[in-house]
């Protein structure tokens, strides 16, 4: 009788660990889920105040540089598609579309010394280049916890309970255009 106990008292021990383990795994993976949808909405608050700032930006432009209507809608469509992208892969696509946009419409204000000159434009341009960096660092934090997250889903044996509960992995947000990628060209 002593051995029945013991067999059973056992099991109640094997199954009581195995239950804490799910337990504690699945809240591990909800924990990483939870660390990646804040990580995109830092990213979402980040380009909403780049949104802003360029119709603004777009206009003070506009007062100097009227015969460059053609950069100027090519910045607002980019603008639009951004906004409207549904998927980390879209939205990735659009947002390097828009940082084009953005360098071309900085390229037309270098001829127009009046337009660098205007304390307005400085202002947007320096806000919209400060946005840019909490952007860069808000997409750094984004993949991080990405990678955490899809790292923990993947693993066993929490890739078990993962695919039991519908984990699934996350895109990295990435940059598409070669040369973004690329060392930029310095001549003196």
């Amino acid at each position: 009788m002593s051995v029945a106990v013991l067999c059973l008292g056992g099991l109640v021990v094997v199954v009581l660990l195995v239950v804490g383990a799910t337990i504690v795994l699945y809240n591990r993976l909800i924990m990483l889920r939870n660390r990646v949808n804040n990580a995109w909405s830092q990213i979402d608050v980040q380009l909403k105040r780049r949104y802003d700032l360029i119709p603004n930006l777009v206009e003070t432009v506009k007062g100097y540089a009227t015969h460059e209507q053609e950069t100027l809608e090519k910045v607002v469509q980019a603008r639009q598609m951004a906004i409207d992208a549904k998927s980390v892969a879209e939205q990735g696509q659009a947002e390097n579309m828009l940082t084009s946009t953005l360098r071309s419409l900085f390229a037309v204000a270098e001829a127009y010394p009046d337009l660098k000159a205007n304390q307005n434009f400085m202002m947007l341009q320096e806000e919209l280049s400060g946005t840019e960096s909490k952007i860069a660092y808000a997409r750094q934090f984004y993949n991080d916890t990405t990678m955490s997250y899809n790292t923990g889903i993947q693993t066993f044996p929490a890739n078990v309970l993962a695919g039991m509960f519908g984990f699934a992995a996350r895109e990295y947000f990435e940059i598409e255009l070669g040369a973004e990628r690329e060392a930029p060209q310095v001549s003196f």
